[in-house]
Order: C-alpha cells, then structure tokens, then sequence
C-alpha cells in the first residue's frame, strides 16, 4: 500500500469530519508510512507533519504501565502486593477497599474506584495532593469485582512510581521510559510544547464555528495531578517508535516477556467497543479473528487512536485536532488502515428493532464525579446524551468541550442489556446495563466506564 493511497484518504476523511489538522502513521512490516494533512492552527496555520505535537491524553496509560512494569522486573514493585505498601498514607471512602487494592488493580480498572476527583486542582496540583484527596471519591465495587476505566486509579499509579523511585513522575517516566527509548519529541512540560510545532485543538460550536480549546491540555485544573492518566504530548513520529517498541524485544528497558505479559489478559470487558478485555493497561479487542491491542485518547479538543496488531507486526496512530469529530476520525483511520494493510474487517453489530418496554426500562439520568448521562425515549427510538455536570461548568473558568448531544441508540440481540450508539459523536460506542439482584437497572457502561443511575431520575 503506497504512501499516496494513505495520504488521499487521509485527506478526504480529514475534510469529510471538519478537522483542521491530522497526523497519521502506519508500522508494517517493519516500515513506517506517514501521511498528515491541514494546519497546526486556524488563526496562525503551520503545516502539520510527523513531528508535530498533539495532547494524546489518556494514551499516556500506556507510558505509565510500561514504567511501573519496569520497576516491576527491576524487583522494586510487586503487581499482587497492595498499593499501601507503595504508599502507606492512602484513604479512600471504603478502608476495606484502601487495604486490599493492589498495583495490579490500578493498571487494569478493577480497583472499583469511580473515574476521577472533579476538584482536584485543590492544593498544589501535586500527585500527592490528589492522592490527599481520594478519600473523597466514590466507590463503584470491591476491589477486583469489576473493570471500570478510572483515570485516579493511574492518577494512583503514578503516586507509586514516585514514592519508589524519589523522583516526579513525569522525571521517572523520562528516566525509565522516553529517555532509553529515545523518544525525544514526548513531553509532559508546556514549556517544551511552545517553542515546538503543536496543534491547538478545537472544539465545533453549535453554530458549527470551531473555536479553540482552552487550556490546551485539557479543561481539568491541577494537571500535574492528572499528568500519569493523561499528561503527554506527543507526535506521530514517537508513536510509531512507542509502537514499534512494544512490538519488539524489550531493547533493554522491559524484557520480551514482560511485554507480552502486558499483552495477556487479565479481566474480561462486556460489550465495549474499546475491546473485550483488559490486560497490564492494553484494550485487547479481537477484530476479524485477529488479535489487537490498543488505546486511544481524548483531550481538550485533541483526540489520539493507537492500535497495535502483534501477530502481523503492525500499528496504526491517528491523532486529530478537533472535537468532537477527532474520535470519529481516528477510528475511521483505524479501521481504514487495518483493512487495507491487513485485509481485516470490522463489522459492527446491528441492533434489533425499538421495544418500547424494554426502553422505558433503561430511560433516566446516570452519572460520575463529572458528567450526567441522560437515556431518553419518545415512543420510536432510545436515544443517549452525556456531558458535563452544568454546575461544574459554571464553577470553572476553563473552556470545556461541548457536551454530546442526544443520539440514537438500540439494544443489541441477546438478554437486552447490550446496546449500541447509532449516530452522533460517539457512533459505534457499545455498552451494558447493569442491574441489582431485584433486576432493576441501576448503571450504564459507556467507553469502559460505570455510570450510577440516579435515583427518581427517570
């Protein structure tokens, strides 16, 4: 597949979605093939390339885990051992819970904890200062019963690389990871970012205006506190390297085995269309009867896709600059890319016709820390909106992305509690209702994640 085929569709994909600026690679066969399109900014355009940098968000998992585990084989931590003994001072809601949570319980979301401090800008903005805070989050299962993605469980993580090491996370992270890897264009500093080709990211309006995303990393305050969930700014370049890594022997930073242990699975997901397991961090989904592992992120108006296929010795990176399109981006380029690379299919489910009593059943508010998800029927079809508490909004003075507005949704073949999204900004997202031991529904899964329902909210 030439570099011309990736590049034409990157562009028409990139001008079907409305983003400014793209970058793409694909790693196959041990050759990389890069292809990006548009500009760095609207108002001050740079040609966007494989060096420049994009806010990866939550992509930033995988550096995280990759570093714990290199304490992990240097004998300085143990996955099984509980996360006290790494950081004796941790409170949470639930002491049971604060006692039996392991390091491994944090990298693959089965510690039970909700997804993150909404006021943890609280206090210096230091991971110690938000691990201060943790009591005051909620429990969402005992520590091992369930995966739900929680970004202060690596928030956590990131607490323990500290607390072993001496040193920030972000310098760890730079000594037991980026810097043996010469990775030299991934940063954490915006004092880095600024005298480099960044893209500004975007979100669209109402009107349909993009406007840019301020802050530029992400409308959460405190970021130092959030930096080991999602702090890194990266580039194309790095990625395929970052990917290429993982693919490989180790290179002296993780053995091969250490590698592949991250690969295997260690909890099973339901219904996501992020993949069917957890591993040490890795999404593992099957697609087509292949196997991948992957992660993907969303920031302030920046969305990044990594997708890796180990038996074929291949990845793809899309990272895009606008929201809320960028996700549809990357997993148009995900999917394109493993089609035409690998001649792999992804085929999405299909839902089964509206049932308005089944509907009636899921209708209602559910919520975490920071966002409210409202299931709505009105006699032919379930829809789904989710975004951003309004008080939380109110209290900031950052400008958050925009909220997903209402769109449709059916249930998926089987016992009824599967569904699928079929529009909007978060087309093609499965999840699951959970119910109590009466059968009453009482939580939504959406992009790995638990959301309680509200009670007298439907």
């Amino acid at each position: 597949m030439s570099q011309e085929k990736l590049s034409e569709f990157v562009e028409a994909t990139a001008g079907e979605f409305g983003i400014p600026g793209v970058s793409v690679g694909v790693l196959v066969g041990g050759r990389e093939i890069r292809a990006s399109h548009g500009v760095t900014s609207l108002d001050n355009p740079l040609p966007v390339d494989e060096r420049t940098l994009f806010h990866i968000a939550s992509t930033t998992k995988t550096f995280t885990a990759t570093a714990l585990m290199r304490l992990v084989e240097e004998g300085r931590v143990e996955l099984d051992a509980p996360v006290r003994r790494y950081v004796p001072e941790l409170e949470l809601a639930d002491e049971r819970a604060a006692a039996e949570i392991t390091v491994l319980n944090l990298l693959n979301h089965t510690a039970g904890l909700d997804w993150n401090l909404v006021d943890a800008d609280e206090g210096d903005g230091s991971l110690a200062a938000f691990v201060a805070k943790l009591a005051e989050l909620d429990m969402i299962a005992p520590p091992g019963a369930r995966a739900s993605y929680s970004q202060a469980g690596y928030n956590l993580a990131g607490r323990i690389i500290e607390k072993v090491t001496g040193l920030t996370y972000e310098k760890a992270v730079a000594a037991l990871v980026l810097e043996p890897l010469g990775l030299s264009n991934t940063f954490f500093d915006l004092d880095e970012v600024m005298v480099r080709r960044f893209a500004v990211g975007y979100n669209r309006g109402e009107d349909g205006t993009m406007r840019p995303a301020q802050p530029w990393k992400s409308w959460r305050a405190g970021e130092r506190g959030n930096n080991p969930g999602g702090g890194i700014v990266s580039s194309v370049s790095d990625l395929l390297s970052w990917a290429r890594f993982h693919l490989g022997s180790g290179d002296g930073v993780l053995s091969a085995e250490a590698l592949r242990r991250m690969r295997d699975r260690t909890v099973e997901l339901r219904a996501s269309s992020l993949g069917d397991g957890f591993g040490i961090c890795w999404f593992l989904r099957e697609v087509d009867g292949v196997h991948t592992i992957g992660h993907g992120g969303s920031g302030n108006g920046q969305f990044a896709e990594l997708l890796i296929v180990p038996e074929r010795d291949f990845a793809v990176v899309s990272l895009a600059n606008a929201g809320p399109d960028g996700y549809l981006f990357n997993q148009a380029v995900a999917r394109w890319a493993l089609e035409h690379y690998l001649g792999v299919v992804e085929q999405e489910p299909e839902p089964v016709p509206h049932d308005e009593a089944r509907a009636r059943e899921v209708v209602g508010r559910y919520e975490i820390d920071a966002m409210n998800l409202d299931i709505a029927a009105d006699g032919h079809r379930l829809t789904l909106a989710v975004g951003i508490k309004p008080e939380i909004r109110e209290a900031s003075d950052a400008d958050m992305p925009p909220d997903y507005p209402a769109a449709a949704m059916g249930f998926l073949p089987g016992d009824g509690d599967e569904y699928i999204l079929t529009g909007g900004g978060l087309k093609g997202q499965r999840g699951f209702f959970t119910r109590d031991e009466s059968g009453a529904v009482v939580g939504v899964d959406l992009a790995g994640r638990l959301f309680g329902r509200v009670p007298d909210a439907s």
